[in-house]
């Protein structure tokens, strides 16, 4: 035994110790919870794993369980995969690597090698599919194609050899021939070439020329990517057949097996050849049988040549194909076995199962896939044998729970399915759930276990004590019973326990499906007992476990004797403490004895147990078996049983394949004593053979050996064939079979010749085979028939054989069963018919299926002759007429049948000729002719000859046109224009040729001129612009008139079209032709052509001519501009050259533009040098100085774009001489010198150097250096009265520079007052400070004072004086500029210095005046202010569209105009303008408002527009003019006159179109409304029309109504009273309304005669100083039924609004006029610039608002500040309140300007309405309001003045408006710009154009689409007698967004101002407003109760406001 075994059982002893001993144990596992699921594969490994070394590869394996399960790799032996470093890595998510590897480290263990994933988790395994892992090593290989031998004519393939060693991995690309063509796959099958799907290049029909050229093949490896051409070139050798070749097929072709995958094309090839070329015919064998059909060629199923390509392969496809091959000479075939492969998938149903314990289980394995060839399952990854596709497990077990695993498999790969079994929920194995525990007690008392257990099914609880079955007695007792929930409850009683009950007690719950167990001790006190143990029997090696049952407590110890020795006594002998005996391995001599158990306790009492064990030795067989060879028939063998070892008895019997021998005849057994038996056979039989078991058996087991008999057995007959006659076509079946061992193979042979003898291998054929010995020959002939052998062979004796006769009775048959023959008419002819078979046999001959009879005409003549095979028969014909071409039928009769053969015999003859020759088309130079095909003779046409000629000449002088004869059209080509010609036709065939046709005569047609224009020139004319000229082709090649020609022209080398443009033909003569071509390319070549043309069409294209236009300047700067500093005077500078494409020239010369940076901005001072190379050097340039540069390009054209500026700095160099020096004794020993800085420091001064030295004498200079921040320096410690001379020098890092000027200064006791500072200038820049130095020496000490500008300083907050005499101002302003002098003073002299102040600051508003205007530009002049000191660089002008957004253009200082170009016709703009210098931007100048040229649409003559029919009118839109701005669409709507809604036609009709609408009704009056739209605005123009009736007559004006008299008046009221009523009460309680309303307002008005009627007005709507007589005429009439227009997004109501204006004077009426200054309505948004001033009044309060919901007009802009003046103690401008909005949710930020609301004080209890008074201006009006209430005249918000009497006074009577200046009307206007601009007036407009206000974007889609909601003012009747009513109070508005004003109607948006005006006359009486009579645009009595109840606090508010003395009334709008 070896050691891992012993330790494994010594574990297991231990284990069974530990069970004995211990607490409960469950043997059944618990059901998984429902969760809990075994593995399953979420990413399966592929089948194949291809990889290159280079590449590596990674295999994933995902499973998904509950647990998750663990990912092993294995190999296919099932062993695990480890780690090869480098080669093979298995990584931490499970992943098998094989990472990139050298060729040289390539391991076919590793590399390849099959393996696979197994998944795992506590309920199962599963196994994937196998993983072929193929790692392919980077070889080199080359392909070859081999020359390939072709009989011409036939077809060749050339197939591309692929080394074997790559071949699955490298596939054909494509074939290549030598003169580069590639040809690749494709699905042309009818061209010469195909390459095949499997890669061969298949050229059909080769000839000669095919033997020139050579082929290659390109090939790529799908592994690497790698492609390369084949090494050698194939080509081909064409033989040319000297006779007639049988199709041959090499032996290697003749039978091929193909496997290829599905859904790809293959090919099977038929590689044949033969002269004459053969035929392929494709035949598919019916699967089982020998039955072939042939293939059926479609779209998916081709035959090219022999080769038949299949695309798309099924799997239906695969099967055993024949290729036939016949020609005249022979026969071939070839045979292919294909095999489509599918790829395989399997899936197990179901894929989980739950069964109960002892159910039937069936998992089902359902696969797809092609061929399959095995099916095996496995269970937790171990085989189980099982090989169908269904697995039935009968009766479910707790082991059959886990994982199941179908696998099916093919040679190529394998796929896999899992399932998984659960235990159901009845399988429940037994849980103890209560035991008892271990116990110690004195005796006597009774003791109670307990047991409690539950499962499914219910267990059954036993007790045991000591291992002993305990049963119920008088002191024992048992009972169980089951509780509510299924668990059982068992119980022991012992009654009165002793000391001998002691022991260990088990419960143990049993059941079908497990087992559990619990036990524990029971300890009494009492001396030790040892129950009586029972005889022990046990099988000879095994292991005997045996506990002592002690009773008794305390025991000290348990020992084992035997023979009064303790154990143990050997190594197989155990004994531990508990009692428990061990023996291993039990043997009889040394183990079968008494064993005595002892137990002591420690008081030496002892109790003894004796225990028998019996070892019984179980029967051991020796081997035996029949022999090594096979055993002969009639031979005799004999085999013994013998039992080596075993106790007796042994009762030992024989079986034969598992039944008992005594049944089986032959066999004899005889007894050999008790241990052995002979089994004996004398005359072995075939019956005998088969296996042979004895089996012995005695008390301890039963044990078995088996040996098989083999058995030679020769042949014998079991259906022996003999002889057989066969039908001739029938199939004919012959069987033999024969028996044997082993199985005979049978073959079939035929004899040579006529008699049997020598015998040959039957030749595989069409129709014979051999399927399992029987002979099969389908469709059997005679050649058939003869001898036939059959042999049935094992290798057992001679064999058996048979000969037969098989004979065929064949009826007589003709070999050819139709030909033709053909004969000339009037020769001879014969016809012959040869019929095989049986003999004798008749002929007769049928003439078109009618008995000929030679007797009925003698031309006819039948003869016969008798020939071995049969019957000749022989028909005459001695002279043959057209009528003998008929089907002759010769038919033979014999005794077994009849055959027919037919001859069609053909007369042939000249073909008739032609007939009916027409001419189908004709042109310039050519004819199409048909005519009807004559009869052809009976021969086919082989021609048709077509003869023309010239009318005048004769048919000898004829041209021949040939034509094939199957054609009956052609056309005869080459004829001259324009000329008359004679056609006729002959037809001809084999036989000869026919008479000629009648001849017809045509005229050519006329043709495109055939000559090209001459003399062509170009010639640039300027940079965009050339010019050609040219003359007409020559006048023979006109071919007609020329009209004129077309020039093209296009950019020459580019692949474009020509672009063309034509002239009209000059009819002077020789005159030349010439044409500009504009809007070209800056330098650039083209290329001209120009042709003719003519009315037939053009002619051909001249030669190109190309030319270049003149240069340009060029578009783009020398790019990589660089500078590098050479010397402190020396700068390179360097570029790259623009691209050339943007040279637009030739560069000739580079220009360097160059200044100092300071000085850039001053083009003056910039230098220029011009160099032809890509760099140069600046010279003479100041030193240590930053300069600028720019580099440009110039060409003949001009100067090009300057390049970004770039900047270098000189090098430093030595300074020059400080400016000034000054010397100022300071005293008797001291000097002061004090000096100026170098005018050019030339760098960063370091230091300055002091030299003194004393004059007169040979002393040493001294020097003394000084920081350069330092400009004075005391000198001492000189010599009194001496004098001494000084200088200065400065010192950069170069070095010390020149000296300044010496001065000489000698020191004294007299110090006058010097200022040692120099006069300077300083400048200073805006808001900084600036420090002016002041020095002085003197003593006494001098006294220092500073004038200003001349006036006496005096210390302020900004200016102050400084302790060292320096005078300090802060913050340096404009004023501050100018004279500063410093005066110092003492009692011996005084000094004085004056500096200059020099203050740069941003330049001031720069003054902007408009110059000019154009329809898209504004030319503007620019000047700068007179009060700018610092220099200034440039302007930046600002200019906005009215709705636009701001954008800027930057313009040079030296500019005096500039034009803003690109700007929208006829619309308004705002300008203003900044200066910027090198401070910084300046001050904006005031805000130009003007406008480009340009009106809106003007209306066309009715006559000229509109073109009326019966049921539609066109529309003439040209007649349309668009007023300066080109018209952008139209929007058209039409209704019936008596309909109220208008029905929108078109919104985008497009201009210079005509337009139909359609679908109108005859004789009816229609209303048309159109609405232009350009970018200044639209108008609204309608007409009125009535179509015509339907015969085209037109109707009478429509008719007034006839008058009613008085009775039929009443008549009409009574009969509708139930209308009339309600309406009379309506009107009642409105008249009443509105009296009540005027009296309580007239109360309260202070100033009645103020009404302005106001359209919508804004700011600028103030009242008219000079015009105060308009007291009653409005500014505007509203033109009738017109709607006007919606705007997207915004609620617009048209009807006027009367509101009441209030002012200190009387009162005009006013409105706005579209004509007047842009900025009447205008809203401006101030510009990011600081205010001066209060220029724009208070309009910086004003914010556009981006409401772009319906109904959110009223809501006030969000970030908005206001100013509200409201009531009479608030007018007051200087107590306007301001306040800010907040933003609201629902804001947009669109650039569509909305209202501004107001809103009353703090405090105030009622609301007050934002909207606008009279008309809410669309979202995208560019007349714009100052404030929301457009409609109160001027109260709220500041308007501008209008002065300006040009301002468009041509108004007629309807449209008059006022003004008042700011002191008038505009009662609390703040101040506003002056408008003076004669650019700022608008032309003439419509009347009622500009109410829509601004542009729409685009049409509109819901204009006019639905119906109307106005809005009315209620109750504003006019009373004529005391001037103007009170307009109705405004409805008081809720703060609460749910309550918002009910003017917010959705429905609003359209209105038309007729229903506003209704009935009113051209003046249209605004006083009273008249209901309308449309029932849609009314209210409902409930309707107005509910805007009653809204406005509920309407009344309060109302008093409140009188009560105050409100600056303004309330009034109530109502929408009805």
């Amino acid at each position: 035994m070896n050691m891992p075994n012993k330790r494994l059982k010594w574990l297991m002893l231990f284990a069974a110790v530990a069970l004995i001993a211990g607490g409960s144990q469950t043997l059944a596992a618990n059901p998984p919870d429902a969760d809990q699921k075994g593995p399953v594969f979420l990413k399966e490994p592929t089948n194949r794993i291809d990889f290159s070394n280079s590449t590596g590869a990674e295999i994933e394996c995902k499973a998904s369980g509950n647990p998750m399960p663990e990912i092993i790799w294995i190999r296919s032996d099932g062993t695990a995969v480890g780690d090869v470093p480098g080669l093979r890595q298995i990584s931490s998510d499970g992943k098998l690597v094989f990472p990139p590897f050298r060729a040289e480290d390539y391991r076919q263990e590793v590399h390849a090698q099959v393996y696979a994933c197994l998944a795992r988790n506590q309920f199962g395994s599963i196994i994937s599919r196998d993983v072929h892992v193929r790692a392919v090593v980077n070889q080199f290989y080359e392909a070859e194609i081999m020359t390939e031998y072709v009989i011409r004519g036939n077809a060749a393939v050339l197939k591309c050899s692929i080394p074997s060693f790559v071949a699955d991995f490298v596939r054909v690309e494509s074939w290549i021939d030598d003169e580069g063509n590639v040809l690749s796959f494709s699905d042309n099958y009818d061209g010469k070439y195909l390459v095949l799907p499997s890669g061969e290049l298949h050229i059909r029909e080769v000839g000669p020329e095919d033997g020139y050229k050579s082929y290659q093949c390109r090939t790529k490896h799908r592994l690497t990517g790698e492609t390369r051409l084949s090494a050698t070139k194939g080509r081909l050798v064409i033989t040319e057949p000297v006779g007639s070749v049988a199709p041959k097929v090499d032996m290697q072709d003749k039978f091929g097996v193909n496997i290829r995958q599905s859904n790809n094309s293959l090919n099977l090839l038929c590689k044949a050849q033969g002269y004459p070329m053969p035929a392929f015919r494709w035949y598919k064998f019916i699967e089982g049988t020998t039955r072939k059909q042939a293939v059926v060629l479609n779209d998916r199923v081709k035959q090219v040549s022999g080769t038949l390509i299949i695309k798309d392969a099924v799997v239906d496809d695969s099967g055993k194909y024949l290729c036939v091959v016949n020609n005249s000479v022979g026969g071939e075939s070839v045979e292919t076995v294909l095999t489509v492969t599918a790829p395989l998938s399997a899936k197990i149903d179901p894929p989980t199962q739950t069964v109960d314990f002892g159910r039937p289980a069936v998992f089902t394995c359902q696969y797809t896939g092609n061929p399959i060839k095995t099916v095996s399952w496995m269970k937790d990854g171990k085989a189980i044998g099982h090989s169908e596709p269904v697995l039935r497990i009968e009766s479910v077990k707790k082991e059959d729970k886990g994982m199941y695993q179908c696998f099916i498999r093919n040679d190529q790969e394998s796929a896999e399915a899992s399932a998984e079994l659960k235990l159901g929920g009845r399988f429940d194995p037994p849980v103890i759930r209560q035991a008892f525990q271990e116990e110690t007690m004195e005796p006597g008392p009774s003791v109670f276990l307990k047991c409690v257990a539950g499962g499914n099914p219910t267990p059954e609880i036993s007790w045991e004590l000591d291992g002993k079955k305990i049963a119920n007695n008088d002191r024992y007792q048992v009972g169980q019973y089951v509780t509510v929930n299924g668990d059982v409850v068992s119980y022991l009683n012992i009654t009165s326990v002793h000391a001998n009950d002691g022991g260990l007690y088990k419960c143990i719950a049993k059941s079908k499906v497990g087992v559990a167990e619990h036990s524990a001790k029971l300890n009494v006190y009492g001396l030790p007992y040892i129950r009586q143990m029972e005889k022990k029997a046990i099988v000879a090696g095994e292991t005997l476990i045996v506990t002592c049952p002690v009773a008794g407590y305390p025991i000290d110890s348990i020992v084992w004797e035997r023979d009064n020795r303790a154990l143990p006594i050997n190594r197989k002998q155990k004994v531990f403490p508990n009692g428990t005996l061990i023996i291993e391995n039990v043997e009889r001599n040394s183990d079968q004895a008494t064993y005595t158990c002892v137990a002591k306790n420690q008081e030496g009492y002892s109790a003894r147990g004796s225990l028998e064990v019996q070892v019984m030795v179980p029967p051991k067989i020796t081997p035996f078996d029949f022999g090594d060879e096979p055993t002969n028939v009639e031979d005799s063998v004999s085999v013994t049983c013998l039992i080596s070892s075993g106790d007796l008895p042994i009762d030992i019997e024989w079986f034969f394949n598992e039944y008992g021998i005594s049944s089986y005849s032959g066999v004899t057994v005889v007894k050999g004593g008790k241990r052995s038996s002979v089994l004996g056979i004398d005359n072995v039989q075939a019956r005998h053979a088969g296996r042979y078991s004895c089996r012995a058996k005695n008390h301890a087991a039963a044990v078995n050996y088996t040996s098989d008999l083999v058995v030679n057995v020769p042949p014998r007959w079991i259906l022996e064939p003999t002889d057989k006659a066969f039908a001739q076509g029938s199939d004919a079946k012959v069987e033999c079979k024969a028996d044997g061992f082993p199985k005979p193979q049978v073959t079939w042979k035929k004899a040579v010749g006529d008699t049997p003898g020598e015998y040959k291998d039957l030749k595989k054929s069409d129709n014979i085979r051999v399927e399992e010995g029987t002979l099969h020959v389908d469709n059997i002939q005679k050649t058939n028939e003869g001898y036939y052998l059959c042999e049935a062979i094992n290798g057992i004796g001679s064999g058996l054989s048979a000969v037969i006769m098989i004979s065929v009775q064949a009826p007589p048959e003709f070999t050819e069963k139709l030909r033709n023959q053909t004969a000339r008419r009037g020769e001879p002819a014969v016809l012959q018919c040869e019929a095989k078979g049986e003999k004798p046999i008749g002929i007769l001959w049928n003439m078109n299926n009618m008995r000929l009879d030679p007797k009925n005409d003698n031309r006819y003549t039948i003869r016969e002759e008798i020939l071995s095979t049969g019957v000749m028969s022989s028909l005459s014909i001695k002279r043959t007429e057209r009528s003998d071409s008929a089907l002759f039928t010769c038919v033979a009769t014999n005794a077994f049948g009849s055959d027919d053969a037919s001859i069609n015999m053909i007369v042939q003859e000249v073909p008739e000729m032609p007939y009916a020759l027409k001419v189908l088309d004709k042109s310039g130079r050519s004819v199409q002719l048909s005519w009807a095909q004559p009869y052809d003779g009976n021969s086919p046409l082989d021609r048709y000859i077509i003869e023309f000629k010239r009318s005048r000449a004769s048919w000898s002088e004829i041209d021949r046109v040939i034509v094939p004869g199957h054609t009956t059209e052609a056309q005869v080509q080459k004829l001259s224009p324009a000329t008359t010609y004679n056609i006729r036709i002959v037809a001809e065939n084999a036989i000869g040729t026919s008479q000629s046709s009648e001849a017809v005569t045509i005229i050519t047609a006329e043709e495109a001129p055939s000559g090209k224009p001459q003399n062509i020139k170009v010639e640039p004319v300027n940079q965009t612009t050339m010019r050609v000229t040219w003359k007409p082709p020559p006048r023979t090649e006109w071919n007609g008139e020329i009209l004129g020609y077309y020039v093209g022209y296009k950019l020459s080398n580019t692949n474009s079209s020509y672009v063309f443009e034509t002239i009209n033909f000059i009819t002077e003569e020789g005159k030349e032709h010439n044409l500009e071509l504009q809007n070209l390319r800056v330098y650039t070549q083209y290329s001209v052509v120009i042709q003719a043309f003519n009315k037939i069409g053009a002619g051909p294209l001249s030669e190109e001519e190309k030319q270049f236009t003149a240069e340009g300047t060029p578009s783009q700067p020398p790019s990589d501009t660089a500078c590098t500093t050479l010397t402190s005077q020396t700068i390179r500078v360097g570029w790259v050259s623009p691209p050339l494409e943007s040279a637009n020239g030739v560069i000739k010369t580079y220009k360097v533009v160059y200044a100092p940076s300071d000085e850039w901005y001053d083009e003056t001072k910039r230098h220029y040098k011009k160099t032809a190379s890509s760099d140069t050097v600046l010279h003479g340039l100041k030193k240590y100085t930053n300069y600028t540069m720019q580099v440009l390009a110039t060409t003949a054209g001009g100067d090009g774009v300057r390049s970004v500026p770039i900047h270098c700095q000189t090098e430093p160099d030595v300074p020059e001489a400080p400016t000034d020096v000054k010397a100022l004794v300071m005293g008797n020993a001291a000097i002061l010198v004090s000096w100026r800085p170098p005018a050019q420091p030339n760098g960063i001064i370091t230091q300055y150097t002091v030299y003194s030295k004393a004059e007169g004498a040979e002393t040493e200079t001294k020097t003394q250096k000084v920081p350069h921040y330092q400009m004075s320096f005391e000198a001492t410690e000189l010599e009194k009265n001496k004098p001494y001379e000084f200088w200065v020098t400065a010192s950069t890092t170069i070095g010390e520079g020149q000296q300044s000027k010496s001065i000489v200064a000698m020191p004294s006791d007299q110090v006058p007052a010097k200022i040692a500072s120099f006069d300077d200038t300083f400048t200073a820049t805006f808001k900084e400070d600036a420090k002016m130095p002041c020095l002085a020496v003197g003593a006494p000490q001098p006294e220092i004072t500073w004038k200003i500008k001349g006036v006496e300083f005096s210390a302020n907050d900004r200016m102050r004086l400084l302790p060292d005499g320096s005078l300090l101002i802060k913050s340096v302003n404009r004023q501050d500029a100018g004279d500063y002098s410093c005066h110092a003073e003492n009692s011996i002299a005084k000094d004085s210095i004056t500096h200059k102040l020099i203050v740069l600051a941003p330049p001031q508003s720069p003054h902007v005046t408009l110059s000019a205007t154009t329809t898209d530009a504004l030319t503007v002049k620019l000047k700068p202010h007179e009060g700018d000191t610092a220099p200034l660089h440039g302007y930046t002008l600002h200019y906005k569209p009215e709705f636009g957004e701001w954008e800027t253009s930057e313009v040079s200082v030296d500019s005096q105009k500039h034009n803003i170009e690109g700007l929208l016709c006829g619309s308004r703009y705002q300008v203003y303008a900044t200066g910027f210098n090198n401070i910084g931007a300046g001050e904006a100048s005031d805000i130009l408002n003007t406008r480009t040229k340009g009106q809106k649409p003007k209306l066309p003559e009715k006559p000229r527009f509109i073109e009326v029919s019966s049921n539609s009118v066109s529309l003439h839109f040209k007649a349309w003019k668009d007023g300066g701005c080109p018209m952008s669409h139209f929007v058209v709507e039409s209704k019936k006159r008596d309909q109220i809604e208008w029905n929108q036609i078109s919104n985008n009709v497009k201009p210079d179109n005509n337009y139909v609408v359609l679908d109108l009704e005859p004789a009816t009056w229609y209303n048309l409304r159109i609405t232009a739209h350009n970018s200044a605005g639209f108008t609204v123009a309608e007409y009125d029309f009535a179509t015509l009736t339907v015969t085209g007559g037109t109707i009478a004006p429509s008719r007034d109504l006839p008058e009613l008299s008085a009775e039929d008046t009443i008549r009409i009221i009574l009969s509708n009273l139930n209308l009339v009523v309600p309406v009379v009460a309506a009107l009642l309680v409105i008249i009443i309304a509105i009296i009540v309303i005027c009296i309580l307002r007239s109360k309260g008005n202070h100033h009645k005669d103020d009404v302005v009627y106001n359209q919508t007005m804004g700011p600028g709507a103030t009242l008219d100083k000079r015009r105060p007589d308009l007291r009653d005429e409005l500014g505007y009439i509203a033109p009738p039924n017109r709607k006007l227009p919606p705007v997207p997004g915004s609620n617009y109501n048209t009807c006027d609004r009367i509101k009441r204006g209030r002012g200190g004077m009387r009162s005009n009426h006013s409105t706005w006029d579209p004509r007047r200054n842009p900025n009447l309505y205008e809203e401006l948004k101030a510009p990011p610039v600081p205010m001066h001033g209060n220029h724009y009044g208070h309009a910086h309060g004003n914010v556009e608002c981006h409401y772009r919901h319906p109904g959110m007009e009223d809501e006030i802009c969000p970030y908005a500040t206001f100013h509200l003046l409201g009531f009479r103690e608030e007018m007051d401008p200087t107590k306007a309140m301001n306040f800010q909005t907040f933003p609201h949710q629902n804001g947009h930020t669109g650039p569509v300007p909305g209202h501004a609301g107001t809103m009353l004080p703090p405090g105030h209890p009622g609301h007050v309405h934002s909207r606008s008074g009279s008309q809410s201006m669309p979202r995208a009006n560019r007349y714009q309001r100052k404030n929301s209430q457009g409609g109160q005249s001027s109260i709220y918000t500041p308007a501008p003045e209008y002065d300006d009497p040009a301002n468009c006074a041509e108004e007629d009577q309807y449209r008059r408006y006022t003004r008042v200046n700011s002191q008038g009307g505009s009662l609390y206007s703040g101040p506003g710009p002056e408008y003076d601009d004669p650019a700022n007036c608008a032309p003439e407009e419509d009347q009622y154009g500009s109410q829509y206000g601004g542009p729409y974007g685009q049409p509109y889609d819901h204009y006019g689409s639905r119906g109307s909601m106005g809005r009315r003012s209620i109750g504003s009747a006019r009373n004529p007698g005391n001037g103007s009513p009170e307009p109705p109070p405004p409805p008081p508005r809720n703060h609460d967004m749910s309550n918002s004003s009910f003017n917010d109607s959705k429905e609003s948006n359209e209105i038309s101002e007729a229903e506003c005006d209704r009935d009113h006359g051209p003046r249209g009486n605004y006083g009273a407003v008249k209901r309308s009579p449309q029932p849609k645009d009314q209210r409902t009595t409930e309707e107005m109760r509910k805007l009653i109840e809204r406005n509920e606090t309407g009344p309060k508010q109302l008093q409140l406001q009188q009560a105050n003395g409100a600056g303004f009334t309330a009034y109530d709008t109502m929408a009805v």
